[in-house]
């Protein structure tokens, strides 16, 4: 199950900047990054997560905003994790602000999370939280250290948090800070084969010591396999930065200096193709603490269609068989549909159950192809009559259309053709005339020779 927004509200402290109040899921049993987005398996308890001046200047009248009233009497049962982000500013956190207003869901988890080198139960305290706005948009993952509470002149001992066992503030709350981010603003890409993209990863840290390493670590997994596709470490030393890279896709690439400088982690691939499609992993560490986010990259690529014919004439009653050809696309899914307008019909109409298509085509580039066949008749498809193919796919906007439009026979074909059938017979008949009458000829002028010779004296025969 996924967590969704219950609610958002804006709240100006001093008109300085608006809270932001995300329903959440406190998942149990899972330390470090072991529980986040885990399923069903872990338990899942209510909470609340309270964002204090997460946008400055919000630029809401005060008659807008609905403030945020913690409990007026504490709760030990209550799970409010109150954020305090005076040091670390989120890239387009105003987007988690305008949710509410733009119709769209926020994803919010939170578990415990064990520092680098530190012991489970030590204090302060620390929580990693994912905040993913469906749809797209601004992705948090964030390392939540706990905050002293309020200091007040009583005998009594704060309230403590009945399932965590820490002691909350006056109103309530569990006082936190946000010390470590890392976020991705755009967390699903739609890509062309060949083209090049930028995956976007960045991380904040608040009181990051100079001089201090920066690992970087791109990863992608599809289809129950994954691979290392980059791994940079970064530091900077007297105002040069020097890193380690290794890269194990050609085409691949990430800014050291952008990194340990302006905590940008993004990555760029180039000459992509569709073994490049999958979920990347952008992980990010620095001191003691290393987070990550998922970017997930979708490879497209639409439809080459076109007709086997590009006239088509009936000269007979014979069918004529027509094939709507569909070229090089991916992924997988592709829909043909056969649409036939007579000149009489105010509509076209479909002819997509007399069709058949041939099994799809894998080509080396990961490409599909397929053919979708369609027998025509005279009767059914008489002189003016427009046939369209129409493919959709998910690389399209909006369908694509190929279409012809049935000829009439050409009676000038039909006569000249008559005309050169009897010229040719006419021409063989003629010819064998000739040979006859030949023939004849010379049976003639021998007959004649013969009786001329037979009529001579025998005694003329013989010359000597």
């Amino acid at each position: 199950m996924l967590a969704t927004l219950a609610y958002i509200l804006p709240l100006f402290y001093g008109l300085q900047g608006a809270d932001v109040v995300l329903s959440c899921s406190l998942i149990e049993e899972g330390g470090g990054m072991g529980g986040m987005m885990g399923g069903g398996v872990f338990k899942r308890t209510p909470s609340t997560l309270v964002f204090r001046d997460l946008v400055e200047n919000a630029g809401l009248s005060p008659e807008l905003v609905t403030p945020f009233n913690p409990p007026e009497t504490p709760n030990a049962d209550d799970l409010i994790f109150e954020l305090l982000l005076p040091s670390i500013q989120i890239p387009d956190a105003d987007s988690l602000l305008h949710a509410d207003c733009n119709e769209q869901n926020i994803v919010c988890e939170i578990s415990r999370y064990v520092p680098r080198d530190a012991e489970p139960d030590s204090l302060p305290a620390h929580f990693i939280g994912s905040v993913q706005l469906e749809g797209a948009g601004l992705s948090l993952t964030l390392v939540l250290q706990t905050s002293p509470s309020e200091t007040v002149e009583s005998d009594r001992p704060p309230l403590m948090q009945s399932k965590l066992n820490l002691p909350l503030s006056q109103s309530g709350t569990l006082l936190t800070a946000v010390v470590f981010v890392v976020f991705s603003r755009v967390p699903s890409i739609v890509a062309p084969i060949g083209g090049d993209v930028l995956l976007d990863c960045g991380f904040r840290q608040k009181d990051s010591i100079p001089g201090q390493d920066v690992a970087l670590e791109w990863r992608i997994q599809h289809r129950g396999n994954g691979r290392k596709i980059l791994d940079m470490k970064v530091r900077e030393m007297e105002g040069e930065v020097g890193s380690d890279v290794l890269v194990e896709r050609e085409g691949t690439s990430a800014e050291a200096d952008l990194l340990v400088r302006e905590g940008n982690a993004s990555l760029t691939l180039q000459k992509l193709k569709v073994s490049d499609e999958g979920t990347y992993i952008c992980t990010v560490g620095s001191g003691e603490f290393q987070t990550q986010q998922v970017i997930q990259v979708h490879i497209t690529q639409p439809p080459l269609v076109s007709l086997s014919e590009e006239k088509l004439t009936f000269q007979d009653k014979e069918p004529k068989k027509l094939s709507c050809e569909c070229q090089r696309y991916y992924p997988l899914d592709v829909q043909v549909e056969w649409l036939s307008q007579r000149p009489s019909d105010e509509e076209p109409v479909s002819f997509s159950k007399h069709s058949s298509l041939s099994s799809h085509r894998q080509h080396s580039d990961g490409t599909y192809s397929l053919s979708s066949y369609l027998t025509l008749r005279p009767n059914d498809h008489p002189p003016d009559t427009v046939v369209t193919c129409r493919v959709s796919h998910t690389a399209l906007d909006t369908p694509t259309e190929v279409a012809l439009t049935v000829g009439k026979p050409e009676p000038e074909t039909v006569f000249w053709t008559v005309v050169l059938m009897v010229m040719i017979s006419v021409a063989f008949l003629y010819q064998a005339l000739k040979c006859s009458w030949a023939s004849h000829k010379r049976r003639l002028k021998w007959d004649s020779f013969s009786f001329i010779f037979h009529q001579l004296p025998s005694s003329n025969w013989c010359i000597f």
